[in-house]
């Protein structure tokens, strides 16, 4: 499973974005996707995931409602609709995928690094005050 994500731009707060984040290969709509940020000097962050069907979604919960994450798996595709960014959006939004199409019934795990087995390169998030 290739990942490839973009959208990302630099905009002010208020403003919204949508990433998009391009699946290759057939499991797509079996594996729960996620998207993660990484802000200059922490460690990367858990934002959204969602399970295969894209029944199922969980956030963090300070983008909770700001941040909607979708789906198409006709597309292979991947979304993450930004809005009401805030200064501390700002990030490299990285998506990666389950071999799994759903979610854990662990939080914790829902939210690990450890629970993805593919990830993609990272599209830069800036928003500015």
């Amino acid at each position: 499973v290739q990942l490839q994500a973009s959208g990302g731009g630099l905009v002010q707060a208020g403003d919204s974005l949508r990433l998009s984040c391009a699946a290759s290969g057939s499991t797509f709509s079996e594996s729960a996707m996620a998207w993660f940020r990484q802000a200059p000097g922490k460690e990367r962050e858990f934002v959204a995931v969602i399970s295969g069907s894209g029944q199922s979604s969980y956030y963090l919960p300070s983008v909770k409602y700001r941040f909607t994450i979708s789906r198409d798996n006709t597309k292979n595709t991947l979304y993450l609709q930004m809005n009401s960014l805030e200064p501390g959006d700002t990030a490299v939004y990285t998506c990666a995928a389950k071999l799994n199409p759903i979610l854990s019934p662990s939080m914790r795990r829902r939210m690990s690094e450890n629970e993805y087995d593919y990830w993609g390169q990272g599209t830069q998030v800036t928003v500015s005050s």
